[in-house]
C-alpha cells in the first residue's frame, strides 16, 4: 500500500501573510515531499485606499492563488471580513470544515500574540480548530468526518518578531530557507496590490525588502543568510514529537 504524503496547511489572516510569514518553510515541505495547502480567513477586503471591498478582494484571491501555485500548493479562502476575525460559531465551523477536508499532519498559524486582533483570533481559531476538528459531535455535519488526529500547530512568528505591546517573541526553532528565498520572494511579489497599503497604511514602501531583512536577522541565529522561525504549540492533547524538522532534516 502507497503511504500518502505528509499534508502541511497554513491557515494564516490575509493573502501575503504566508508569503511574509512562512512560505520558505511551506517550500522547504513541498522539496521533502509533502502535500500544500495555504488558507486564509479573508480575501483582504479592507486592503486598499482607493477600491471598493468587492474589487479589491477579486484581486487578492487572485493574487493569493498565483502565489500559491509558486509554490505548487492549493489556496483556500474562507471569506470571512477583514479586520473583523473573531472567536465564534461562524468562523469556528469553516476552521473546522477546512480541517476535516484537507486533513493535515502539521499545521501552521499566527503567534498567539501579535500587532493586530485579526491575527490573534485566526491563531485561537486555527488552534482550537486543530483540537476541535476530531471531535465527532462538534459540527457533525460540516462536510467531511472528524479526524482521526490532532495535527502537529507550529505558530509563525509575529510582525517583526514583537507581541503588541512591541516585546520580543523568540522562535524554538529557525528553518533554514537560504535556498529558496528567492521563490519565497517571487510568491510575495504576486501580492503587487499591497505595495501602495502597505506604504499609505504602515509606512512600507519595499515590502519585498522588508520581508528579506527579517529572513536575514532570523537566518543569522543559526549561521544562515536567511531564516524563518516558529514556536510549537505543546499543549496537552497535541503530539509531542517536532514533525517539523523531522521532515526537514
Amino acid at each position: 500500500m502507497t503511504r500518502r504524503a505528509p499534508v502541511v496547511l497554513s491557515v494564516l489572516a490575509h493573502p501575503d501573510d504566508a508569503e511574509i510569514l512562512c512560505a520558505g518553510t511551506l517550500l522547504r515541505l513541498a522539496a521533502a515531499g509533502c502535500e500544500l495547502h495555504i488558507a486564509t480567513f479573508t480575501a483582504g477586503d479592507c486592503g486598499s485606499m482607493e477600491l471598493a471591498p468587492e474589487a479589491i478582494s477579486r484581486m487578492r484571491r487572485s493574487e493569493a492563488l498565483a502565489a500559491a501555485e509558486l509554490a505548487g500548493a492549493r489556496y483556500h479562502c474562507l471569506e470571512e471580513l477583514d479586520l473583523l476575525l473573531f472567536y465564534a460559531p461562524k468562523p469556528l465551523r469553516k476552521t473546522v470544515s477546512l480541517l476535516r477536508s484537507v486533513r493535515p499532519d502539521i499545521v501552521l498559524a499566527h503567534s498567539p500574540a501579535d500587532y493586530m486582533p485579526d491575527h490573534e483570533m485566526a491563531s485561537l481559531l486555527v488552534r482550537a480548530a486543530c483540537f476541535n476538528a476530531a471531535v465527532p459531535n462538534l459540527f457533525p455535519r460540516a462536510g467531511a468526518p472528524a479526524l482521526d488526529h490532532i495535527p502537529h500547530l507550529y505558530y509563525c512568528d509575529p510582525i517583526e518578531g514583537k507581541d503588541s505591546l512591541g516585546r520580543d517573541v523568540p522562535p524554538d526553532m529557525v528553518i533554514d530557507i537560504a535556498a529558496v528565498l528567492e521563490t519565497k520572494a517571487a510568491m510575495l511579489a504576486c501580492h503587487a496590490s499591497q505595495r501602495d497599503w502597505l506604504a499609505s497604511q504602515h509606512g512600507m514602501d519595499q515590502y519585498i525588502e522588508a520581508m528579506r531583512a527579517w529572513a536575514k536577522h532570523r537566518g543569522a541565529a543559526i549561521g544562515s543568510a536567511a531564516g524563518e522561525g516558529f514556536r510549537q504549540h505543546l499543549g496537552h492533547g497535541f503530539p509531542q514529537d517536532n514533525a517539523l524538522t523531522k521532515l526537514l532534516a
